[in-house]
């Protein structure tokens, strides 16, 4: 658990970083780059809460197979 969270710290610092980046060396002008970096912010975050459901469902799922009770197949 500990590496998955610094790890998504790790993508944020390098998301925040890399745009700093882009936003002073961009081309482009502000009002256009704004609506970009809107757009990829959105389809990030998308992807993120896209793969915190499916861990959570996977998680959810081996909770459900320990609580299952186990079947008495002792010989005794």
């Amino acid at each position: 658990m500990r590496r998955m969270f610094g790890f998504l710290i790790g993508v944020f610092v390098g998301w925040l970083v890399g745009s700093t980046i882009a936003l002073l060396l961009a081309p482009e002008s502000g009002e256009k780059l704004r609506g970009q970096l809107r757009s990829r912010s959105g389809n990030f975050m998308g992807e993120v809460k896209s793969a915190a459901d499916a861990r959570r469902k996977q998680l959810e799922d081996q909770l459900a197979t320990m609580r299952t009770p186990r079947s008495a197949s002792r010989v005794d």
